[in-house]
């Protein structure tokens, strides 16, 4: 396996596009992120030795396929009168949550077109406590999902970024993203912003707390030397980006075509999570009885626990986790426990964990689960007393 140097995604080097380059053979998850190689490195894709694997039939796509299983279901609930609570369920989450998903793709577009990875990657390689602020309002900025938040934020400690920064930035990406926001919103509505702002406090505490740890060596220091350019200036970069742009017809329709790129793909890497945690929620809206959740995942100390052991096995990417904390919080009325289920998906999550322990330090790896878990349960603990 290899990973994209644009997304950092791990790739399977036998199904990906690749480049020779410099007798070095570079491997891409999509078109999308060649052509922002090629850009970046300001060469043409004909002077590079490209070999695109075959295109992948539309049948095969994974959002196609999981659409097409929700549609089937809703199609048969004609016949199977047992199908028609998950029918109803499903079509109330999309009546809900359909503009928020839209919207959220197309700001998501417009933030991976015009937001170059650079900036990122100067900012997080900088230490002081400036650093971990810096670190949460770009994970904010960031519309990937979890997974590929993951991947980015493992290629941006190879890049030099200090572990706080990073573990700061990891936090806040998933929960308090700007597309995932949109779809908070749309499921809690204002109650959303408790949600938003504690992924955030929990993110800039710990990166805080990181940053203490990292003084007095109780945890590993990233070995990597940032590889940023010198004398590198985003404000002058910004100025230089508008001085140079042309304001034309042509450059509308370029600039169009690349948030349409960007939206596409970041739809296809979050939309058929979207589309899973729905069904899941819908299922167990429609067939799991209130009691169940009442009595297991309700607003208590126990029902906390259980909610983060529950997210802690449940291997769902953060867009589609956030259909089953509405359904968690529409069943109990515990915004606290909602909040815990997401949360749980960054902070033990194995496969998380397990890369932290690999790349960054098995020290680093145990003091996030140490650092951030109690915050978590203790944040949830008060929006059950404050949302009853």
């Amino acid at each position: 396996m290899a990973q994209d140097p644009v997304c950092g995604m791990t790739v399977n080097e036998k199904k990906s596009f690749s480049a020779d380059l410099d007798g070095k053979t570079y491997f891409f998850c999509s078109q999308h992120c060649l052509d922002k190689f090629c850009k970046k490195k300001n060469i043409s894709k004909e002077s590079l030795a490209c070999i695109v694997p075959s295109k992948r039939p539309f049948y095969a796509n994974k959002t196609f396929i999981i659409s097409g299983v929700l549609v089937g279901l809703v199609a048969v609930s004609g016949f199977l009168p047992i199908l028609v609570p998950f029918r109803n369920t499903l079509l109330a989450y999309f009546k809900t949550i359909w503009w928020a998903i839209t919207l959220g793709l197309f700001l998501g577009g417009i933030i991976e077109y015009y937001i170059p990875r650079e900036y990122i990657s100067l900012i997080l390689a900088h230490p002081g406590k400036r650093t971990i602020f810096y670190s949460v309002l770009l994970g904010f900025l960031m519309s990937i999902c979890s997974h590929g938040i993951l991947a980015l934020s493992i290629q941006l400690h190879k890049k030099g970024a200090s572990n706080p920064s990073v573990v700061a930035f990891l936090l806040a990406s998933p929960w308090a993203n700007m597309v995932l926001t949109i779809m908070l919103i749309g499921f809690f509505g204002l109650k959303a912003f408790y949600i938003i702002f504690s992924a955030i406090a929990v993110a800039i505490t710990t990166g805080l707390i990181f940053q203490f740890l990292e003084r007095k060596k109780i945890i590993e220091t990233n070995k990597f030397t940032a590889s940023v350019e010198k004398g590198f200036s985003i404000k002058e970069d910004i100025k230089k980006r508008f001085k140079t742009y042309r304001f034309s017809l042509k450059n509308i329709i370029l600039d169009l075509k690349g948030i349409y790129r960007g939206t596409l793909s970041l739809a296809d890497m979050v939309l058929w999570w979207i589309l899973i945690g729905t069904g899941l929620a819908s299922l167990a809206g429609a067939y799991i009885p209130s009691t169940v959740f009442n009595n297991y995942m309700g607003p208590t100390l126990l029902g906390l626990l259980v909610t983060l052991l529950v997210a802690t096995v449940i291997e769902v990417c953060s867009e589609g986790s956030a259909p089953m904390a509405f359904e968690i919080f529409r069943q109990t009325g515990a915004l606290g426990n909602s909040f815990v289920f997401l949360m749980a998906g960054v902070v033990t999550d194995y496969t998380e964990i397990g890369l932290l322990w690999h790349n960054l330090g098995r020290r680093v790896a145990i003091w996030m689960v140490l650092v951030s878990v109690p915050q978590v349960i203790i944040l949830g603990f008060i929006a059950n007393l404050i949302f009853k």
